[in-house]
């Protein structure tokens, strides 16, 4: 077995601008040969990908009316619900031990301690008995890679069809009639399964799939550190949560493949060009969503050349179809 570094750390704090700053600071740290594995819940969360349009996916003002927080993440993917009965967690994993396979093993590992058998969907879903409990995202950071997602165990289903806004076509897709068919909490399958009561066997799967015992890190130390401190400022920004998403005048919308994207846009008449575009999707591929915006800002009436990625050509065609 190879020599690894484990950490372990779970959060004390349910407000989700400490939890992502933190998660986004074990994600700066120049580690080699190590893999840490973060606990964290969060009060009452609608939580949007990388890219989306936060009042497409989520009733923003009945939201904080009710004293809930609208966090957006830094990585790609669909809009998901978090409140004190889902716990998330986050592998954050030096590039040469970076392994999605062995990461969902620890998550399937634990839960098969309370008898439940699960399977993985796709790239980022787990799920048991065909229904999801664990939806997941990743992105590549300068030394670690990230892989977090959530386990639905407790959480208030009431609640998260009552924030979100599904789309119509994504539940058509999935040939169900609502958000809460598709998903499943554990303590309806174990109803011993709480959020702290699976902390103990996730510490135990971590470290057996790893084959070493993982170092506790002290919660405190980490929220003092400066780069904590300025991530948590960024996170809990107007600025990154709706950016300029209220602005925007015209929009076209439309489902491929890959997922759903909304393109809104302002075009100034007199030039013929479109002066700023934003691009809304619960994509993966970030690096192929920036690339169309840059086609799409200050193009005239002429269609932009497009690179052979599938997604640009698609945005950019939606676009002037």
């Amino acid at each position: 077995m190879e020599s690894v570094k484990l950490r372990f750390l779970v959060s004390p704090q349910t407000d989700p601008y400490w939890n992502v700053a933190v998660e986004n600071y074990l994600l700066e740290q120049e580690w080699h040969d190590a893999v840490t594995l973060y606990l964290w819940a969060n009060h009452r969360t609608v939580v949007v990908g990388r890219n989306q349009n936060p009042y497409a996916e989520c009733n923003v003002e009945l939201l904080e009316a009710d004293g809930g927080y609208l966090m957006r993440r830094g990585t790609g993917g669909g809009a998901v619900y978090h409140d004190a009965g889902n716990l998330n967690f986050s592998f954050v994993v030096s590039k040469s031990l970076y392994d999605q396979g062995r990461q969902f093993s620890v998550l399937q590992h634990a839960v098969q301690q309370f008898g439940i058998e699960s399977e993985l969907s796709g790239r980022n879903d787990v799920l048991t008995g065909g229904r999801k409990f664990s939806g997941n995202a990743f992105s590549k950071g300068k030394y670690q890679d990230l892989h977090h997602g959530t386990i639905l165990i407790r959480s208030n289903m009431d609640d998260l069809a009552h924030y979100l806004k599904p789309r119509p076509a994504k539940l058509q897709k999935h040939g169900v009639a609502s958000v809460q068919s598709r998903v499943v909490n554990l303590s309806d399958l174990n109803p011993a399964i709480t959020a702290q009561s699976i902390v103990a066997p996730l510490r135990k799967a971590f470290e057996e799939v790893y084959g070493g015992v993982a170092e506790a890190m002290d919660w405190d130390a980490v929220v003092r550190t400066e780069g904590v401190q300025r991530l948590h400022e960024q996170f809990a920004s107007d600025q990154w949560r709706f950016g300029k998403w209220r602005q925007f005048e015209a929009s076209r919308t439309a489902r491929f493949e890959w997922g759903i994207v909304e393109v809104q846009f302002t075009v100034d008449e007199a030039r013929h060009c479109i002066v700023d575009a934003k691009i809304a999707t619960d994509a993966l591929d970030l690096e192929a969503v920036a690339q169309a915006e840059r086609l799409l800002r200050g193009a005239d009436t002429v269609v932009p050349p497009v690179a052979d990625n599938p997604i640009v050509k698609d945005i950019v065609g939606l676009v002037y179809a």
